[in-house]
């Protein structure tokens, strides 16, 4: 049943909801909930900064080199 705004919050003010009008409502409200939890997902997937890579540029610039280590010959 639908009823207009100003008497839906004055039932919930004074209390006059019955338990299923209650459970109806918590129910949309957990709907609500959900759907605007999938959006901020879903929007946060689309704006997220993707990982590029780096171009080539030519072969000697993209080998990796360990550091060497100099062994003393004296002690």
């Amino acid at each position: 049943m639908m009823y207009a705004m100003s008497y839906q919050m004055y039932k919930c003010e004074h209390g006059l909801a019955t338990a299923a009008e209650q459970r109806a409502a918590d129910l949309r409200a957990g709907e609500a909930a959900a759907a605007l939890r999938d959006l901020r997902l879903s929007l946060g997937r689309a704006f997220r900064p993707r990982h590029r890579a780096r171009p080539a540029r030519d072969g000697a610039a993209n080998t990796v080199t360990a550091p060497t280590r100099v062994l003393s010959t004296s002690r």
